[in-house]
């Protein structure tokens, strides 16, 4: 429980941060792990037999998958090991057992690790677009070229360390070892210096207003007296097998079906924040589909499903599951879902073809057949609703892409791609066969559907796409390297700015392992010029505007990615065991994910707020 009460209400001092405007919008060490794997083979036949269509959103289940004695007894064994009342059961972004706790590369690790063990300088709330201090007492540009940073007094590392200036510049300077995520900070930062215990100054040769923020809240902070002796290749490949972070949780155990994250009874915000986390364990339980965490989430023994339920509009209505809005979309929106094709292999790497493949797709059917109308289309900008005030339709108007088969065709044939041996799909203008595999992460039951959607749309207007379920570890290595034809990707989430967005579309430069955006390889200077010109820019000016319209124009013409459809923040929670969960109209409503990278955005809060049931 919280140890001061009123400590949620305490007003937080935002930054000071120029540019910033309310209007902008395997290695495993197995422990207790019997539970959940007899729990997901009873819980897949279950799920699947109580007529959850694949990934649709209109149907629910009309029993509990759980009736049965065996599959009872399961999930009554993995609630068991953990103390109920002190344990909050998590599921939705560990779809295998994790490998890595190394919060530098960014993606890959630990579900809660980025957030509730490595701490950011800020925090972001997405639903009140605001910025505000975490580990940092406060910011401020005391110069058009330098920003000041202030540590809070009394921040420690969980093994007991002070966590200062110096831990800020050494996270700051690993930047400058490529395929470090924040690499690019040094092409526009010249210097970072640690003037005493609790101040950091940062100097820019090229200040980027939009960009700096971001970091703010997107870097987790790092301790220089553990990662100071890795080598340039350990800092993206140690798996960090005891990871030591600043935060409310610890590692505790993981095991082939669970990460244990245990409660740091030390951490820092309980001295000056007045905060402590009222669950002693998160069990963030690895599942294999979204059927499975159903069949989870209705048993009880989850209490938050960060997946996408097939029939959640249904289990809503009905009471079974409670969400953030109590009717449509139930969700806040979370990302954009754009359809990467890799562009270090023809035809992908043809403008033409890229083009005439956006066009092919009804998406439509996707927002119906895999989500029953649960999401929306995507906006050919391809910026979330958050944004929409920055859409230029002028632009849209004259560049954007809308489902017509027919103009499919007919720009393929412009390009030379003909149909020569009859088989009903066309061939390069080199005649070589065009055999494209789509791959999604295998039970992710809506985005399977969705492409299948895909295929079918593709091969229809002529492209030979197959739809593809590799397990998620594979899919991550795949896009990392560079190594498909096309996969579908949501990265690039809700954030402070726009330039987010296209920062994860044109990101350069090329790297053997991409791991911050442009998983399509894209390359084009002019590009990458826009994406830093927007970045340069204070919102709410306009030179702004006209940034963004600009690089609206190359991403829509040159279309190194194809927006589809919004993401929801997939959140759906059963308040059996505990409840106070982000609602809408309440003043505490968080955005309640704890996917990598949105922990900071409304995750750790969601937790805090939370209160036993009984």
């Amino acid at each position: 429980m919280l140890t001061n009460p009123d400590a949620t209400e305490r007003p937080v001092r935002t930054t000071a941060v120029r540019g910033w405007t309310r209007g902008s919008t395997m290695f495993l060490r197995q422990t207790r792990s019997r539970g959940v794997a007899a729990l997901v083979a009873a819980t897949a036949a279950g799920a699947l037999l109580a007529g959850c269509s694949g990934g649709g959103g209109g149907s629910a289940p009309t029993s509990n998958p759980y009736a049965s004695a065996e599959g009872m007894d399961a999930a009554n064994e993995l609630v068991g090991e953990y103390p109920r009342e002190e344990t909050v059961f998590t599921s939705g972004t560990q779809w295998g057992p994790p490998s890595s706790w190394n919060p530098i590369p960014g993606a890959g690790g630990a579900t809660g690790l980025g957030g509730l063990v490595y701490e950011p300088l800020f925090q972001f709330d997405p639903i009140s677009l605001e910025l505000k201090p975490w580990l940092a007492e406060g910011g401020e540009w005391t110069g058009d070229d330098t920003y000041e940073l202030t540590l809070r007094d009394g921040l420690t590392w969980q093994d007991g360390e002070t966590l200062d200036a110096e831990d800020v510049v050494f996270t700051a300077e690993l930047g400058k070892v490529d395929a470090v995520p924040w690499s690019n900070l040094w092409t526009w930062l010249d210097k970072v210096e640690a003037t005493d215990d609790t101040t950091v100054e940062f100097t820019f040769s090229d200040p980027r207003y939009q960009e700096w923020d971001n970091w703010l809240y997107t870097t987790m902070i790092v301790p220089e007296h553990i990662m100071g002796d890795w080598s340039d290749d350990e800092l993206l490949s140690n798996p960090n097998e005891d990871p030591v972070g600043s935060g409310a949780f610890k590692f505790s155990a993981v095991g082939q079906d669970r990460m244990v994250w245990e409660r740091n009874d030390d951490w820092w915000a309980k001295s000056e924040l007045g905060l402590e986390m009222p669950m002693k364990y998160i069990v963030d339980v690895v599942n294999t589909s979204n059927e499975v965490a159903l069949g989870l989430m209705l048993s009880g023994s989850l209490d938050l499903s960060n997946n996408f339920l097939p029939g959640v509009n249904t289990l809503a209505d009905s009471g079974q599951v409670s969400t953030y809005y109590e009717g449509k979309p139930y969700m806040l929106a979370a990302a954009s879902a754009n359809l990467i094709p890799n562009q270090t292999r023809a035809p992908m790497d043809d403008v033409d073809f890229r083009q005439a493949l956006a066009r092919s797709i009804d998406v439509d059917k996707i927002v119906t057949n895999a989500y029953g109308g649960l999401v929306q289309k995507a906006h050919p900008s391809g910026l979330v609703p958050a944004f929409e005030e920055y859409y230029d339709e002028d632009v849209a108007a004259e560049h954007g892409f809308a489902f017509d088969a027919d103009e499919a065709r007919s720009i393929l044939a412009d390009a030379g791609y003909e149909d020569t041996d009859g088989d009903g799909f066309v061939e390069t203008p080199d005649g070589e066969a065009i055999d494209l595999k789509l791959i999604v992460p295998a039970g992710w039951t809506d985005w399977m559907e969705a492409a299948r959607v895909i295929a079918e749309d593709a091969s229809a207007a002529g492209i030979k796409v197959t739809a593809d379920f590799p397990d998620a570890g594979a899919l991550d290595d795949a896009r990392a390297t560079g190594d498909f034809d096309l996969l579908i990707n949501g990265n690039a989430g809700v954030s402070n700015t726009p330039w987010t967005y296209y920062n994860y579309a044109f990101y350069q430069p090329i790297q053997e392992q991409m791991l911050a955006g442009n998983f399509g390889r894209y390359e084009d200077k002019e590009a990458w010029e826009l994406v830093q010109a927007l970045s340069r820019t204070e919102s709410g000016t306009p030179e702004f505007t006209e940034a963004l319209s600009a690089v609206q124009e190359k991403f829509m013409t040159d279309l190194p990615l194809i927006p589809l459809w919004y993401n929801g923040a997939w959140a759906q929670y059963n308040e059996s065991q505990w409840t106070n969960w982000p609602k809408e109209g309440r003043e505490d409503a968080y955005f309640p994910v704890l996917w990598n990278g949105y922990v900071q955005l409304g995750g750790l809060n969601t937790l805090l707020a939370l209160e036993p049931a009984s």
